[in-house]
């Protein structure tokens, strides 16, 4: 086994103020996600303008806190809540849902693209390689907030966490996820974005890829304990979750293909 690094979940203490890992890794997947979007305005085929991308970011900010917090409670943490509503307050304690936080987001970038008059898709494409890099540092403070733990494993790198009760040794199953979701997903995003492409067609590799993934990437991942199984006793509640995704991302690719000139490869250009 490898030794776990135990790391203080609570990067700074400032008198009654805890600043958690957990926190800072959300700020930094901002702030980089703030800095590639300002990169990627200067293609001449970006639908977003250095003015914009503050306002940007602002709202995808709140699309991902308010839609990972209210995705959790409701797809994990119904129990938790109805005992506890103030729970749902209480971010610092952690609980958020990634497919919570993609339909916060979604509704955002809709906002978003109303106010600024530009085509939806074609946004999303734009937000779509933004978006990896802030998983994979949300999936290392899992890791120092020694939560979503793997199943019980006798492979050479398993780790026993401390905040386990059952003391086993597991897959850690978070440095999975970053390496998937996050790593690989963010060089195919970049790859695949690296070109004009049909409007939706970014958005839809996205969402097939990280759909895959993460479906992969359960299979290593410990279920939530009050969820368990939900199907043929081995479907976790995050599979269920993501196979509206991978269905979601071969529709908008096929549909993007489909609908693209074959001359011209719709853009998403500004609309006037």
């Amino acid at each position: 086994m490898l030794p776990y690094p135990e790391i203080d979940p609570v990067a700074l203490s400032l008198g009654p103020l805890k600043v958690h890992w957990y926190g800072l890794t959300y700020l930094t997947g901002l702030a980089f996600a703030w800095w590639l979007a300002a990169r990627r305005t200067r293609r001449p085929w970006s639908v977003v303008t250095r003015e914009q991308v503050d306002d940007l970011i602002f709202y995808a900010a709140l699309g991902v806190v308010l839609g990972g917090r209210f995705g959790y409670a409701i797809f994990y943490g119904g129990d938790h809540l109805l005992k506890d509503p103030s729970w749902l307050f209480r971010v610092w304690e952690g609980g958020m849902s990634f497919h919570g936080g993609f339909l916060g987001v979604l509704f955002a970038m809709y906002l978003f693209a109303r106010r600024h008059n530009i085509v939806f898709g074609a946004l999303m494409d734009f937000v779509a390689p933004l978006v990896p890099v802030g998983l994979a540092l949300g999936r290392l403070g899992n890791f120092i907030g020694q939560e979503l733990w793997g199943r019980a494993t006798d492979v050479p790198w398993a780790m026993v966490f401390p905040n386990d009760p059952a003391q086993l040794a597991r897959h850690p199953s978070q440095l999975y996820q970053f390496a998937l979701e996050g790593v690989l997903l963010f060089v195919i995003m970049m790859w695949f974005s690296s070109r004009p492409r049909p409007v939706w067609s970014i958005a839809g590799v996205f969402a097939l890829g990280y759909g895959c993934l993460r479906f992969v990437a359960e299979f290593f991942r410990e279920p939530d304990r009050d969820i368990g199984f939900q199907a043929l006793g081995w479907v976790t509640r995050g599979q269920l979750l993501s196979l509206p995704m991978i269905a979601l991302g071969i529709y908008l690719i096929v549909t993007a293909y489909r609908n693209a000139s074959r001359d011209e490869p719709a853009l998403g250009k500004r609309v006037k």
